[in-house]
């Protein structure tokens, strides 16, 4: 590591604190450089390859794309343009839209939520290879009051015409009178994969959110806004997708 940039320097530029807070965090070892430990001062590094870790976080590199949440609302199309004038995503991007983004995935056009947003076709690649499984999180609100068994039923797991597809954590949020209202975390990226499932149990989706992909949470992002993905998320979303 005789070249690149000292480290304390690029932990400071990536908002860890003082450049003598970050030489702290060295001493204390609680810097790792590609899996090593580094607790001597001086070492350089290179910022848009090496893997460094503080504390065990993942600190990205320097932003060269960008990584974007956006809260997609219903009646949205996940498409960047689209034949029939529709609204598309990009109708929400304002001067963001000239700099060469796509989502990262779809969601169907009656479903809100979070979506990802980039201009990083590496990053886009690896979150959507089925082999990084990266779970995607969403409240439905259902039809019917849903008994306790099928919930049961989902976490087993259920066939459908394209082959079994078993949820990861189905959780009962509320139910009565006409409609119930279930979180359902699961890795499956297949076309209406959450709608398709409570269709097979008898219990059709009313209203789909996506809620969560991976780490990163929608919170209270408004339907129609973007925000960037923070450097902690953007750091757990690298891992999880073998960057």
């Amino acid at each position: 590591m005789t070249e690149g940039i000292r480290l304390q320097k690029v932990l400071a530029a990536a908002g860890l604190g003082s450049r003598r807070h970050c030489e702290e965090l060295i001493e204390d070892g609680l810097v790792q450089v590609n899996g090593r430990t580094i607790d001597e001062q001086g070492v350089r590094v290179d910022p848009l390859t090496d893997v460094i870790r503080v504390d065990g976080a993942r600190i990205p590199p320097p932003r060269r794309h960008l990584y974007l949440v956006f809260h997609k609302p219903r009646g949205v199309v996940s498409t960047m343009d689209d034949p029939q004038g529709r609204t598309t995503i990009t109708d929400y991007l304002g001067r963001r839209s000239k700099e060469g983004l796509f989502h990262v995935g779809r969601l169907d056009t009656p479903t809100e939520g979070l979506l990802l947003i980039t201009n990083d076709g590496d990053f886009a690649q690896r979150m959507m290879h089925p082999s990084h499984e990266i779970s995607k999180t969403y409240v439905a609100e259902i039809e019917g009051v849903i008994e306790n068994v099928t919930l049961r039923k989902l976490s087993r797991g259920i066939k459908l015409d394209d082959g079994p597809v078993r949820a990861d954590e189905v959780k009962l949020i509320q139910r009565g009178g006409t409609r119930s209202i279930v979180q359902v975390v699961l890795h499956e990226g297949r076309n209406r994969i959450v709608r398709r499932m409570f269709d097979a149990v008898n219990h059709p989706v009313r209203r789909l959110t996506r809620i969560a992909v991976g780490p990163v949470k929608l919170g209270r992002l408004k339907v129609g806004e973007l925000r960037d993905l923070t450097s902690e998320e953007l750091g757990a979303l690298m891992d999880l997708a073998g960057l």
